[in-house]
């Protein structure tokens, strides 16, 4: 008979399965418990644990304009903390005498929250006996640090006061918001770059990690270098900060305009010969109807031209030879049926344009008339014509240096086995080739119609120019040539004629300038809702310009893309206007004016000098090459003044010497005030100046006996 008695035994069995399996469900529970609810708490306090071994940031390097301006800095900020177990009784007893003082102080410094809200929630941190309690729960540049670290009990050291704090490197741009997706951001709590050039060339601005050793002395910590930090470097960017901040304001303007109304803008400019990006302009409404970039249009936004794209596919019927200059093409009365679909010129309305030319189907920018040529040319061959487009670089990959930048999508028509098209209808190319039918950003577009600036030399857009560490040029980025040539000569010359005739005589008037000769095209497209297509309610538009200036010596080129609902749109006269105040802009600042273009009958060049210390004004006269007859020797850096008065001359100015003396009362009349107060209070008198310009009256008069410390007021005018 078995001694294992199964009715006594498996009942304990079954209650030690039971609690172990509840324990082992707590278990389990308690680790998900800590793993999330508790996860934050446990992360902080394993950031204060003490390590032997810890790692020393770098100086992260900076972002520079082409003229060298900062455009993003790292700028030391902190987070404040208090240790309520620090300092034992002795600061517990001061605590409860300057605690007043010190919630006065943080509202002074915080006024968004008032003394009382800093008592309760100091004293919230004080019952808990939190050694690690956030006094403030932003982070806090060093000026305001040092204003907390003044209050009582804070300005202690953190073993008696308990005052600790936590240093981090913050990203700062002086300029604001001003190229804020071009230069990019950072992810401030993480300082891990987040977009833009912050992001491309994170490695290079980030350096090295450094690491120190911690070692407790004496109860007392310290740090043992043992690799230091290697800084970041900086990058020179092509940004030019003074057409940036023009371009994005002229964009800002026209966007606000009631009638335009914008959802979104785009403004680009190109240095003509390098490539580099001057600026770049990326603005989207907000709901607060604000404009700010909050993504980069510029080399992300893939719609569909419109027609900027007409100056590529006349290029290609040129180029191939099927057209020429004195071609003609009939566009009706500004409807005509396209395979079954009508196809409508902007002034179909008034009866269209009939029998025109050529290069004006681009002046007036007739749908029409381009598509006709080039599906009349290229219907029974359009991977000639696409070829064509890739031909000329207009969809190359430009390979850009920043997160998100999207090559254009120009697609190539496909047949199966059967010769049938699969990717094409009969339609495809007549609208392809006035804009629909491809997706090119606005970065790809300005790049194509720098080419044709630049004499056909095709240039990759450049965004930065130099790597620097310590002021020395630590690498050199080089303009870079995709196609050293889009065309052939020939189509190149008459490409140009047509684009500065579209400003001059065509649709792009508002672009010109009457100073300078314009260049480009305009574009007007209705823009795609995804499924429900051109027609979904409101009807949205594209409006573009694109083109260079100077058109007979081109410095630069440009692109300006606005994206609105609902009429009015019009390329020419929304984009347009933009395109011409920054061209206007950038030109006033190269124009080098001469004195002499100014010159009239009321003209005065010599200027109307004061009294005073003739050696300084003889030495501004000589410098400005204005005639004086100055008859003493020494110089203004390093002689004594010489005291005088002056008078015009029709072809010089007069220095006369008036000697002056020690106990008597100068006349300064006609002197500046510097000079004045100079010679008064050099002899023991007060002064007080009302006015300014230079002295027409003084309360003592000239000559009198000098009495120390007797106040002389002078009249300014």
């Amino acid at each position: 008979m078995s001694k294992f008695d199964n009715d006594k035994v498996m009942p304990r069995y079954f209650a030690i399965a039971v609690v172990l399996t509840l324990l082992g469900v707590a278990i389990i529970g308690k680790a998900m418990y800590i793993m999330t609810a508790k996860k934050d708490y446990w992360e902080e306090v394993a950031s204060r644990l003490k390590r032997d071994s810890v790692d020393v940031r770098p100086n992260r390097g900076n972002i520079l304009s082409c003229d060298g301006q900062l455009m993003a800095s790292s700028l030391p900020e902190f987070k404040m903390y208090m240790d309520f177990v620090a300092g034992g009784e002795e600061k517990d007893s001061l605590w409860e005498v300057k605690l007043d003082s010190i919630c006065m102080g943080l509202n002074k410094i915080f006024p968004s929250k008032s003394a009382k809200e800093f008592r309760q929630h100091l004293e919230k941190g004080r019952k808990k006996k939190s050694r690690y309690w956030a006094i403030w729960p932003k982070r806090v540049d060093y000026n305001t640090f040092t204003e907390v670290k003044k209050l009582p009990v804070f300005n202690l050291s953190k073993y008696k006061g308990g005052f600790n704090y936590e240093e981090f490197n913050a990203r700062r741009r002086p300029f604001g918001s001003l190229a804020q997706r071009t230069v990019g951001d950072m992810y401030g709590a993480k300082d891990t770059a987040r977009c833009g050039l912050e992001l491309t060339y994170d490695s290079i601005l980030r350096g090295t990690n450094g690491l120190t050793h911690r070692r407790k002395v004496l109860n007392h910590w310290m740090n043992i270098p043992v690799t230091p930090p290697i800084d970041g470097c900086d990058i020179v960017t092509t940004i030019d900060v003074g057409i940036q901040d023009l371009a994005e304001r002229a964009l800002i303007e026209e966007l606000k305009d009631p009638q335009v109304n914008g959802d979104a803008g785009v403004v680009i400019v190109m240095d003509v010969p390098t490539g580099d990006i001057k600026a770049m302009v990326n603005m989207t409404k907000c709901a607060d109807g604000e404009y700010r970039e909050i993504k980069n249009l510029a080399v992300s936004n893939l719609l569909e031209p419109g027609s900027v794209f007409k100056t590529a596919s006349i290029m290609v019927a040129l180029d191939d030879g099927v057209v020429d200059t004195t071609y003609k093409v009939d566009t009706g009365c500004g409807i005509w049926k396209m395979y079954g679909r009508d196809m409508k010129d902007h002034n179909w309305r008034r009866g269209g344009y009939q029998v025109i030319s050529l290069p004006r189907s681009l002046e007036v920018s007739s749908n029409i008339g381009v598509s006709r040529i080039i599906d009349d040319h290229y219907h029974n061959n359009p991977e000639k014509f696409v070829e064509g487009i890739r031909r000329i670089g207009l969809a190359s990959d430009l390979h850009l240096p920043i997160a998100g930048s999207t090559p254009p999508r120009i697609r190539m028509p496909k047949k199966n086995s059967r010769g049938q098209y699969v990717n094409w209808s009969k339609t495809a190319l007549a609208w392809m080739s006035i804009g629909y039918e491809t997706q090119i950003p606005p970065i790809s577009t300005v790049t194509f119609y720098n080419a044709i600036a630049n004499n056909g030399k095709m240039m990759k857009p450049r965004f930065v120019k130099q790597v620097m560490k310590n002021g020395e040029v630590v690498k050199e980025f080089q303009p870079e040539v995709i196609k050293n040539s889009i065309c052939k000569p020939k189509t190149l010359k008459e490409m140009q004629t047509i684009l500065e005739h579209v400003v001059s005589q065509g649709l792009g008037k508002k672009a010109g300038s009457k100073s300078f000769k314009v260049a480009g095209k305009t574009g007007t497209a209705q823009v795609s809702q995804g499924a429900g297509g051109y027609k979904t309610g409101v009807t949205h538009y594209l409006l573009s310009f694109a083109g260079y200036f100077p058109a007979d010596n081109p410095m630069y080129s440009c692109i300006v893309c606005i994206q609105k609902s609902g009429l009015p749109a019009s390329g020419g006269g929304m984009s347009g206007v933009v395109f011409h105040h920054v061209a206007e802009g950038v030109m006033a600042r190269h124009l080098k004016l001469s004195v002499e273009d100014a010159r009239d009958t009321s003209s005065v060049f010599i200027p109307n000098v004061k009294n005073g210390n003739l050696l300084a004004a003889s030495y501004v006269l000589d410098r400005l090459g204005i005639k004086n007859n100055a008859q003493w020797s020494g110089s203004y850096s390093n002689g004594n003044p010489i005291w005088g008065k002056t008078q015009e001359h029709p072809k010089e100015v007069l220095l006369k010497h008036v000697k002056t003396y020690s106990n008597i009362v100068p006349d300064v009349k006609g002197m500046g005030a510097r000079d004045a107060v100079f010679m008064l209070e050099s002899r023991g008198l007060k002064t007080t100046i009302n006015g300014c310009g230079k002295v027409v009256g003084q309360s003592i008069e000239p000559g009198t006996v000098v009495k120390r410390g007797q106040i002389c007021i002078l009249t300014m005018n």
